[in-house]
């Protein structure tokens, strides 16, 4: 008997940041009908206006979206009564004492609940610790009593796995994991995803699929974090760690390389493993790795001041700084739990005299002042005690940099030539 796929043609998507967005594109560009929703009506306003506020959008790809007469955007839940399926893409942070703050799910499943009917299905794409969909997502659906899960009324998690900024893999080609409440919700999930992904990968549960995507990023936290730990142990041992690096990857097996900075940001890498550390805690589970890696990561601003007293030679209550990218990394118009802005409030508690330039992010708010984004230029070079480089943005002009500056302090190893050697200070 020849498989019968099922084809949803009606989806809403809750969330219309990085990972809500791309996905709504990808429905469209495959016939989909979406109906967007998001709370920020600024970013509703920009989308019916043909207007990007994402760094991997331009204004042009908007307009297509929107020209396909198939999305609808607005911060109205009604249109979940229209689709087939829904997709949540809310955030996921930390509350202030770093514990996960789940309270964008809640509040959009709240939301959903009067407009939710029989056979629909709804997928959580919000990064999470294991447990979040059977826990709080399945329990607030089945306060209507009418839907049986698994029977009229599906559930699943599928992690979001976009890389914002990167350029080598498009979203349709990153395998898309997809774990089910039961098989038939796992089915249904799978069988809209197959229409617009080239690969989707099943697994037993939410739980695992939920666990996944935090084993993924807490890799990569304990992996920079060894690099960073490296880092203050090289300086002391005056050894160029970021040669060290390339050294050991002519080895053509064994060794994957990773790089030091001046602190982990964004919303996913910081973040995703103390959901883990949490849950983990709940089960009497220690996980001590996570939290010295955790805890590597937030010593970095201020082994980056160190650094900067160190070669400025002078104090830093009089100094001129110019600093080079503040996002969390490159090529993204995104600050969350970027180190940078950490480096920026210390350097002028400190009173120093601190501009900066990034050509993603015009303005910024640090200590209640707003700064503005400074043109780079020979004289605003020349004119700084140091230039500090924070994130190396593929667009800014390196050798002007190097030829102009005094002191560069690089985090990033940005300026990789060797010449001018004694005035480029690595971490």
């Amino acid at each position: 008997m020849k498989k019968v796929i099922l084809i949803l043609s009606k989806i809403a998507i809750i969330g219309l940041g990085y990972v809500g967005l791309p996905l709504a594109q990808l429905f469209l560009q495959n016939q989909h009908v979406v109906y967007g929703i998001d709370y920020d009506v600024k970013k509703v306003a920009a989308i019916n206006n043909g207007k990007s506020y994402l760094s991997d959008f331009k204004d042009k790809d908007i307009e297509k979206m929107v020209q396909t007469g198939n999305f609808f955007v607005s911060n109205s839940y009604e249109a979940i009564s229209n689709a087939e399926a829904i997709i949540l893409c809310v955030p996921t942070p930390l509350s202030e004492d770093d514990t996960p703050d789940i309270s964008y799910i809640e509040n959009a499943i709240s939301k959903s609940l009067p407009f939710l009917k029989n056979e629909q299905l709804v997928i959580l794409e919000s990064s999470t610790y294991p447990g979040t969909t059977e826990e709080i997502i399945v329990p607030l659906i089945s306060q209507n009593k009418k839907f049986t899960i698994g029977n009229d009324f599906f559930v699943a998690y599928s992690p979001e796995r976009i890389d914002p900024g990167q350029k080598q893999f498009g979203l349709h080609q990153i395998p898309k994991i997809v774990g089910g409440v039961t098989q038939k919700c796992t089915e249904r999930a799978k069988s809209i995803y197959e229409t617009i992904f080239k690969s989707v990968v099943t697994v037993s549960s939410p739980k695992v699929a939920e666990m996944s995507k935090l084993v993924e990023n807490t890799q990569r936290l304990l992996n920079i974090s060894l690099m960073n730990e490296l880092a203050m142990f090289c300086d002391k041992m005056e050894i160029n760690l970021w040669e060290v690096i390339e050294a050991c990857s002519t080895k053509p097996f064994g060794f994957t390389p990773y790089f030091p900075g001046p602190g982990i940001g964004g919303h996913c890498i910081p973040v995703d493993p103390l959901y883990l550390l949490w849950k983990a805690e709940k089960h009497h589970s220690e996980l001590a790795s996570i939290k010295v890696a955790h805890e590597i990561n937030q010593r970095m601003p201020q082994f980056v001041l160190e650094k900067i007293a160190k070669h400025i030679k002078k104090p830093l209550s009089t100094a001129n700084l110019f600093v080079i990218g503040v996002t969390y990394k490159k090529d993204v118009n995104d600050i969350r739990e970027s180190k940078a802005l950490d480096i920026l409030t210390s350097l002028m508690e400190l009173g120093a005299n601190v501009d900066y330039h990034d050509p993603f992010i015009p303005q910024l708010y640090v200590k209640n002042a707003e700064l503005q984004s400074t043109p780079l230029s020979s004289e605003k070079l020349k004119a700084a005690d140091c230039i500090l480089i924070l994130t190396d943005h593929s667009y800014i002009d390196y050798d002007m940099i190097l030829e102009e500056s005094n002191l560069i302090i690089d985090t990033r190893n940005a300026i990789k030539s060797k010449k001018h050697f004694g005035k480029v200070v690595l971490l």
